[in-house]
């Protein structure tokens, strides 16, 4: 028996006091960036490993049609509340998935007002921990004018750490010891220097065919530096130095986990710390969830090009992302169609690992302009 102390569990009784907050207007959120201006575009598509001109290029972005950089439709991955996996203190939350539509662009300037609800709790049962509590959380983003730009519902998985550790099967298989030849990275850093991004030549809707391929993109050898350049873009909810780390544990004692010198510190360590994602059932420091919701937002920007419109997206993550983990992730052309004047297309989305195991799937509808319009 581990001598090891133990997290919290699941009980019935906090999540029924969970529960009796659906529906009810969130009050009280933290949001990391509230402007889209040219620091935080940057900062976002730097952090999602994203160069596209029309978000970083000034002189690029007045050549546009929005005659203006724009910030990348997944920065509002940024402006979602950092509280909104509230409730169930000391069950780990891990980010699954989400379900988006984006309404309006955000040029340089746009500033975001976010409004949540916690819509529904699930319970499952999962090979990484066992019983699991899937929080699902709506969202609306508003610019200055109270224009909708965009909405979402994402979901967590709350699990207990130690039930992950201790009874958790989803990893008991990955390998951990993959090191990369020089010829490798020198062929992943091609892929990376060739990697396709259509730009202001437009793609028309009438050129496209049902069975196309996206031309696909590398993110990886996963690093925790490249964790931490996530977290420059995307912020932390607990991320604190100093005064204001102990501030947020007086007011959230539950998000301490003391580390190896007893030094109080918080549950973000996953990302970059090896003992405590192994004590949480993960088998290795791993990425973000909302990191790899955007890597799939960026698949279909370098697509569709400058004229196209990304309108939704839906993303399920299927595992963690660990140090060493190379990604490749591609895409087809499902179908095409005109629907309320727009000309739509349906893409399917894979984000597979040097293993061949699926990381991340999903779908989104690209809005294209067409030779007749």
């Amino acid at each position: 028996m581990s001598t090891e102390s133990r997290f919290p569990a699941i009980s019935d009784q906090a999540v029924e006091e969970l529960r009796k907050t659906i529906g009810k207007k969130m009050e009280n959120t933290v949001v990391w960036l509230t402007e889209c201006n040219e620091d935080a575009i940057r900062h976002y598509a730097h952090g999602i490993g994203d160069d596209n001109p029309l978000w970083l290029d000034s002189e690029y972005g007045k050549q546009s049609k929005y005659k203006n950089n724009i910030a990348p439709p997944s920065i509002l991955h940024a402006m979602t509340p950092m509280n909104a996996y509230h409730g169930l203190p000391g069950i780990h939350a891990m980010y699954a998935g989400g379900n988006w539509t984006w309404h309006l662009p955000m040029p340089v300037g746009t500033k975001i007002r976010t409004e949540s609800y916690l819509k529904d709790l699930v319970e499952h049962k999962t090979r990484f921990s066992g019983k699991s509590i899937q929080q699902i959380v709506h969202f609306d983003f508003f610019n200055q004018d109270d224009e909708k730009v965009a909405e979402c519902e994402q979901w967590a998985f709350r699990t207990e750490r130690d039930s992950a550790r201790e009874k958790g099967k989803k990893y008991e298989d990955i390998k951990l010891d993959k090191r990369y030849t020089d010829a490798e990275i020198e062929a992943i850093s091609e892929q990376y220097i060739n990697e396709y991004v259509r730009g202001g030549e437009t793609l028309y809707w009438e050129d496209v065919k049902i069975g196309d391929a996206i031309p696909s993109i590398l993110k990886g050898p996963m690093t925790v530096t490249g964790f931490l350049a996530f977290v420059q873009g995307w912020g932390g909810i607990f991320i604190r130095s100093h005064k204001l780390l102990y501030k947020l544990l007086k007011k959230a004692p539950s998000a301490s986990i003391p580390n190896a010198q007893n030094i109080p510190d918080v549950p973000e360590r996953v990302h970059w710390e090896d003992a405590l994602a192994t004590r949480v059932g993960a088998p290795a420091p791993y990425d973000y969830g909302p990191e790899r919701i955007s890597w799939m937002t960026h698949i279909l920007t370098n697509w569709m090009g400058d004229d196209g419109w990304l309108y939704k997206l839906n993303a399920r993550i299927r595992r963690h992302n660990v140090v060493g983990d190379l990604l490749t992730i591609s895409g087809q052309v499902t179908d095409k169609y005109e629907k309320d004047g727009k000309f739509m297309v349906a893409v399917e989305i894979r984000a597979v690992t040097q293993d061949d195991e699926i990381s991340c799937e999903g779908g989104g509808v690209v809005v294209l302009p067409t030779r007749s319009g």
